[in-house]
C-alpha cells in the first residue's frame, strides 16, 4: 500500500462535506456554496463540487459495485471508510482524467486520517481490484436495457420506489429523462434585464446565450459569475429559469384584476429570487414577503434592502396568517420534497422517504388554505411547489379546494398568451408551455422533458 502522508485540498473538502450530508448535519449546495470551499484555488473548487455531486448522485450505484468486492457484503461501515471508498471509486469509475493511483492513495489516507488505520487496508484491497476490473474491460453489472423501472432506478442510481412510482405518473419514457436529468449538473441559468449588464458580463469573460423560454433568462456556458459584482450586487442573478417563470406567471395573474395588484403577499418567500421578480414588475405594490427562519429571513432583508421602502419582509409561518382577504395576489411556493431538483440537490433522493409525503402535504394544504383566506375576493393565489409527487401537487389543490366553497382553479392559458403579448416569454417558450398544462390548467414541468428543474405551479381565483 503507497504511503501518502498528504491528500490534495478538493479531497479533503469534499471528504468533510460527503460527511456533513450523510450524517444529516448539512446540504450538499449550502457548504459548497461555504466559505470553506469559496477560500479554495478555483481548480481545487472545481475538483471538490465534481467530487461532491458526483459521489451523491451516483452513491446507491457506487455501493451496489463496491458491495461486490466486500468480503461481508452485507457489514456495517463506519461513515467515514463508506465515504472514503465511495470517492475513490466514483472517481476509478466516473472521472477518466484522475489517475487511479491518486483516486486509490487519497482515499486510503482519507481513510487513515480519519481514524481507521486498519479500515485502510480494506478500502486499498477494494479499490485496486475495482480499479483492475475496470482497466480490464469487466462488465459492469449495470448494462441493462432501462425498459422496465427496476433496471432504469439501478442504472442511473435513483430510488427504486420513487421510479416506479414516477413511472405510473408519467410513463417510462419520462422518467428515463427525469433520471437522466437528475444525473447531471444543469447548466446554470441567470435573469439578464439589463442589456448592458449583459455586456458587462461578457466583456468579463462570462459566456450566454438565451434562455429557452423567457427573454430575460441566460444560459451559462462559461465562467465564474459568481465573481461578478454585477451578480454580488444582484444586477443579475443566478436563478433556475423556471423559477423565473413561476414569479412572472404570479405577476402576470395579479393583473387579472382591475388594473395591476396594489398587495402582493410571497408567503414563503426565501431566498427572494421570486419576491424580487414582484417587486421589478410591479412597482405600484406594497409587497409582504414572509419567512419562518429567522437567519433565512435576515438573508432576505439583506437582498431585499433596495425595495425596503415598499417590501416588508415579516417573520411568519405560512400556516399561521391572520390577514382576512387583504392581498390582491399571493405567491406560495411551498417547501415541498424538492424531487424535481435532484440535478441540483442530489441527497434528496437519499434522505426522502415515502412515508414522508403526508406530512410535507399536511403542512402544503394547511398554507394554501391560510393563502387562500389572506387573499381578497376576486384576487389570485399561485400556488407551486418544485415537486413531482401529486401527493404535493394536485392532491393539496384538490383537497384544499373541496373544503372552499368561494374559490375555483383557473388555467394559466391566458397568462402565457399575455405574458407573450409583453414581449416577457419567447414565441417557442409560449408553445412549449401550452403544451405542459394539464387537463385543469395548472402546469407541469418535468426535469430533462424540460429545460428547467421540475415544478407544478397552480392557478386560484377567489371568487366573490
Amino acid at each position: 500500500m503507497s504511503a501518502v502522508s498528504a491528500i490534495s485540498p478538493a479531497r479533503k473538502a469534499a471528504f468533510g462535506i460527503l460527511l456533513a450530508v450523510e450524517r444529516g448535519k448539512a446540504h450538499s449546495d449550502d457548504i459548497l456554496r461555504g466559505k470553506r470551499v469559496s477560500a479554495l484555488a478555483a481548480p481545487d473548487r472545481n475538483l471538490a463540487t465534481t467530487l461532491v455531486l458526483g459521489v451523491l448522485r451516483w452513491q446507491i450505484r457506487l455501493d451496489e459495485q463496491l458491495k461486490g468486492f466486500l468480503k461481508r457484503p452485507g457489514g456495517k461501515l463506519d461513515p467515514e471508510v463508506r465515504i472514503a471508498l465511495r470517492l475513490g471509486a466514483f472517481q476509478l469509475l466516473f472521472l477518466d482524467r484522475i489517475p487511479a493511483h491518486a483516486a486509490i492513495d487519497e482515499s486510503v489516507e482519507l481513510a487513515k486520517q480519519s481514524g481507521h488505520r486498519i479500515a485502510a487496508g480494506m478500502v486499498n484491497a477494494v479499490l485496486r481490484k475495482l480499479s483492475s476490473d475496470a482497466g480490464a474491460g469487466a462488465a459492469p453489472p449495470f448494462q441493462v436495457l432501462e425498459e422496465i423501472p427496476a433496471e432504469l432506478a439501478k442504472a442511473q442510481a435513483h430510488p427504486a420506489w420513487m421510479v416506479e412510482r414516477w413511472c405510473n405518473f408519467y410513463g417510462l419514457e419520462a422518467v428515463r429523462a427525469i433520471c437522466r436529468h437528475g444525473q447531471t449538473q444543469p447548466r446554470l441559468a441567470m435573469r439578464v434585464e439589463d442589456l448592458a449588464v449583459e455586456a458587462e458580463l461578457t466583456q468579463a469573460g462570462i459566456q450566454l446565450e438565451p434562455g429557452a423560454l423567457l427573454a430575460a433568462a441566460r444560459t451559462v456556458l462559461s465562467g465564474d459569475v459568481a465573481a461578478m459584482a454585477a451578480v454580488r450586487e444582484d444586477r443579475a442573478r443566478v436563478q433556475d429559469e423556471g423559477s423565473q417563470l413561476i414569479a412572472e406567471l404570479a405577476s402576470c395573474a395579479g393583473e387579472n384584476l382591475d388594473g395591476k395588484a396594489k398587495s402582493i403577499l410571497d408567503a414563503c418567500a426565501a431566498p427572494g429570487g421570486k419576491t424580487l421578480i414582484l417587486a421589478e414588475r410591479n412597482p405600484q405594490a406594497r409587497i409582504v414577503a414572509c419567512e419562518s427562519s429567522p437567519q433565512r429571513l435576515a438573508a432576505l432583508r439583506r437582498r431585499l434592502a433596495a425595495y425596503a421602502g415598499r417590501v416588508e419582509c415579516r417573520f411568519a409561518d405560512a400556516r399561521a396568517l391572520q390577514d382576512e382577504s387583504a392581498f390582491d395576489l399571493v405567491l406560495a411556493d411551498v417547501p415541498c420534497s424538492g424531487t424535481g431538483t435532484l440535478g441540483r440537490n442530489p441527497e434528496i433522493r437519499h434522505r426522502l422517504r415515502l412515508e414522508d409525503l403526508p406530512r410535507q402535504a399536511e403542512r402544503q394544504r394547511a398554507i394554501l388554505s391560510a393563502v387562500l383566506r389572506a387573499v381578497r375576493h376576486g384576487g389570485h393565489v399561485v400556488y407551486s411547489t418544485c415537486s413531482l409527487e401529486p401527493e404535493e401537487n394536485e392532491q393539496v389543490v384538490a383537497a384544499v379546494l373541496a373544503e372552499n366553497r368561494n374559490v375555483r382553479q383557473v388555467s394559466f392559458a391566458p397568462v402565457i398568451e399575455a405574458l407573450l403579448g409583453k414581449s416577457i416569454l419567447k414565441t417557442d417558450g409560449a408553445e412549449r408551455l401550452h403544451k405542459c398544462l394539464t387537463p385543469d390548467g395548472a402546469m407541469r414541468l418535468l426535469p430533462g422533458v424540460f429545460p428547467s428543474d421540475g415544478f407544478y405551479v397552480a392557478l386560484i381565483e377567489k371568487t366573490a
